[in-house]
């Protein structure tokens, strides 16, 4: 099984910017590989959000493979992808 060296979040955060970024989805850049670099960040919290809704397995996944291990795997998505707090 291949392992992504790209987080998580990261990773839907860019399908989120280039599915409303790109012509091949739902917007106009028919070129859009610098637009999606360029935004990626901007969809962090909706990639966030996607992965809180990823914690709880529904059925098929849960009969796929061990809940428990799926959520500690989300949940650590999730922390990884908290943006980082600075002290002043």
């Amino acid at each position: 099984m291949d392992v992504s060296t790209t987080p998580i979040a990261e990773r839907i955060a860019r399908v989120l910017a280039g599915q409303r970024i790109s012509a091949n989805a739902g917007g106009d850049a028919e070129s859009a590989g610098d637009a999606v670099d360029a935004a990626w960040r901007d969809y962090l919290a909706d990639a966030r959000a996607v992965l809180k809704t990823l914690r709880e397995p529904d059925q098929a996944m849960a009969a796929a493979g061990d809940p428990a291990i799926w959520e500690r795997m989300v949940l650590a998505a999730i922390a990884e992808s908290k943006p980082e707090t600075v002290v002043l």
